[in-house]
């Protein structure tokens, strides 16, 4: 008889599995369908099919990690190595494909945050969380995200 209790038990776990599944492609299907991200998706792929973007993009990234290696490693940075960092930095901010691939890539990267902030909340409590429970900024003991309890 216990195994079929066990059997019960797995198959009520998998229907409850089965039911968040489909109502996470469902919340999926929602943000596919959102124009700001469509918006966003467009100008990403724009970024991925201009080669002179990327290039400027990664040889800012690349500078910016030898310069953060640099003072990893306790070695002062020098004015000119700041100021040549500073200035491609602008040079790409005034590149529209570059800009509009950042600014996309930070709207993705908020949706996701505000996505996991939900969901963690809403596991945390166990209800849906209010606008105030949003609004404290702490996500319960052993999140992980670095907040003080």
């Amino acid at each position: 008889m216990a195994a079929c209790v066990g059997w019960t038990d797995h198959m009520q776990t998998t229907t409850i599995e089965n039911q968040i599944v489909q109502k996470t492609k469902e919340l999926c299907q929602a943000i596919l369908e959102q124009p700001e991200l469509h918006s966003a998706r467009e100008r990403i792929s724009t970024f991925m099919s201009d080669e002179k973007s990327q290039t400027q993009y990664e040889g800012l990234m690349t500078k910016g990690q030898a310069l953060q290696r640099k003072q990893q490693s306790s070695t002062p940075l020098t004015g000119e190595e700041i100021s040549a960092f500073e200035k491609d930095r602008d040079a790409l901010l005034q590149n529209p494909v570059a800009r509009g691939f950042l600014d996309a890539q930070e709207e993705f990267q908020n949706v996701h945050k505000s996505i996991n902030e939900l969901i963690s909340k809403t596991l945390e409590l166990g209800r849906l969380p209010t606008e105030s429970d949003m609004d404290s900024g702490d996500c319960g003991e052993g999140c992980g995200c670095g907040h003080n309890h």
